[in-house]
């Protein structure tokens, strides 16, 4: 794709939040036409499909069932969370959370892609990486949601069927499996 021709002119914080604010900035467009957008400003977040292997080499991933107030239901997804401490790159962020909300440390974190889960309205970056060589460790989860979330083993065959039948939504998800999938096929990754 070429480049562009758009102007960021302005900007205003409108409200201030803990992770993330809210601004409205201005822009002119290639024609000169002035226009306003409401932008969530963002430091972004980490995903990670963790992959492992049964006796037999069946691949499969583990899955949580999160509430999730904005759909106000449970949403099945990887593990992931906010780049919220200041300085912490994606692996470690990656890292973190995979122990954090699935109890698991990986030997190895492979990047698979960074999306932009939402570019309508947020600068957010979502960093999604493949976890390999899986161990259980205890987990540390934060928060209310985190404490009622369920984990669950499926399948990577499975959870793409999930993805198929619309039963995982979740962007970051979706991505990851995907991709996952796809690498499994060409044989670019490793068991654990």
């Amino acid at each position: 794709m070429s480049g562009h021709s758009f102007e960021r002119r302005a900007e205003r914080t409108v409200h201030q939040g803990h992770i993330w604010h809210l601004a409205t900035a201005e822009f002119v467009a290639p024609d000169g036409t002035s226009f306003e957008r409401d932008i969530v400003r963002s430091p972004g977040a980490v995903a990670v499909v963790p992959l492992r292997f049964d006796p037999e080499g069946v691949p499969y991933v583990v899955l949580l069932s999160q509430y999730r107030p904005p759909h106000e239901e449970l949403v099945v997804e990887i593990p992931a969370g906010m780049r919220d401490i200041d300085g912490e790159d994606t692996a470690q962020v990656a890292r973190r959370e995979l122990i954090e909300e699935a109890g698991l440390d990986a030997e190895r974190l492979d990047l698979l892609t960074a999306i932009y889960p939402s570019p309508g309205m947020t600068d957010s970056v979502t960093t999604i990486y493949l976890a390999t060589g899986c161990t259980e460790v205890p987990d540390d989860r934060q928060g209310p949601e985190e404490e009622h979330m369920t984990k669950e083993l499926v399948t990577l065959d499975a959870a793409v069927e999930m993805v198929e039948r619309g039963e995982i939504r979740d962007a970051k998800t979706v991505v990851g499996l995907l991709l996952t999938a796809r690498r499994l096929a060409r044989g670019d990754l490793g068991a654990d």
